[in-house]
């Protein structure tokens, strides 16, 4: 078993990622795996290298180790995206050979009107326009362009080890998707299928909001020859109006915990209480929540957080 925690350092670690953070932990855990700490800084714009201290700060004050990565040591780490380009590179150049690749030249506008806006959490359909162009037409093109993958007519589909059963026909779900932007960008759907690929990544799991991703990376698996991990969706933090914890909407992080007197066990405990996997609200040892650990117990709906979650997390222990 391989087990990743991925976050991308565009901000402190707030209790939305230490939910996904403790539970990749314990997964590995319990069941004797490997976790790998993997840093995806491909978004060079918003990643900054004081996030990515930061969050190796955070992890270590959890108590939450892992096996491999920037700072575990071992012949395998740093796990960077940015230092993983030619890998990224490669693939495309693969994909290429497979004739699955092509130029888009469509803005995003264009694209957002003849799809219609999504509404959250769906995804713009592209219609496939710059796929029938002909040499010559492209050719007359002045805008740089994307690369995009030809997606097949037939139905992708995977066993979620919490939301069972998916299938996904990608033509109508995104269309053709892109894997590298016009700004040179590699996307995000390339990126983490490489990274998981050759990382021998065995088990995902991650947030229910990334859910939607799989299909196509399970498609990208194929075409580049890797093994299909297993992938467990997980419920998201919410607070009592139902919005989702995030970097964006400023969630309790790490650092203002720590600033509280908080330790990592009851930032551990609470979470761990919250979300279902142990039944009473007391100081739990990480060891004891390794063998309580069943990712069912959690169930399949989003996770509300107390108003105050700072006096309700300094409970714990008392």
């Amino acid at each position: 078993m391989r087990c990743r925690f991925a976050p991308s350092p565009t901000g402190y670690m707030h209790l939305g990622n230490v939910w996904t953070a403790l539970l990749c932990w314990l997964q590995a855990r319990r069941g004797g795996g490997t976790l790998v700490l993997r840093i995806e800084d491909i978004d060079e714009g918003r990643s900054k290298k004081e996030y990515t201290r930061a969050i190796m700060e955070d992890l270590t004050f959890l108590g939450l180790d892992r096996d491999e990565g920037p700072d575990a040591g071992g012949p395998y780490g740093p796990y960077r995206q940015q230092e993983r380009y030619n890998l990224y590179e490669a693939a495309i150049e693969r994909l290429k050979r497979l004739n699955l690749v092509y130029p888009c030249y469509c803005s995003r506008a264009r694209i957002m009107a003849v799809s219609g806006a999504p509404h959250e959490g769906e995804l713009s359909v592209y219609d496939g326009r710059c796929y029938g162009l002909t040499e010559t037409e492209r050719r007359r093109q002045r805008k740089k362009p994307s690369l995009r993958l030809h997606v097949p007519e037939r139905s992708i589909s995977f066993t979620d080890g919490l939301y069972g059963l998916r299938e996904e026909y990608l033509p109508t779900k995104c269309g053709d998707f892109v894997i590298r932007r016009a700004d040179g960008m590699y996307a995000y759907q390339l990126a983490v299928t490489v990274d998981d690929g050759a990382m021998g990544i065995t088990h995902v799991l991650r947030g229910r909001d990334l859910l939607g991703s799989t299909g196509r990376q399970i498609l990208l698996s194929s075409y580049l020859g890797y093994q299909t991990p297993e992938y467990t969706h997980v419920p998201l933090l919410v607070d009592c109006a139902g919005h989702r914890l995030s970097k964006r909407q400023h969630g309790i992080t790490v650092r203002e915990l720590r600033a509280e007197g908080i330790t990592g066990r009851q930032i551990l405990s609470y979470l761990a209480y919250k979300g279902g996997l142990v039944h009473e609200a007391c100081l739990y040892d990480p060891d004891r929540l390794v063998q309580q650990f069943d990712i069912r117990n959690i169930g399949v709906k989003d996770i509300v957080i107390d108003a105050d979650p700072i006096e309700a997390i300094k409970y714990f222990g008392h």
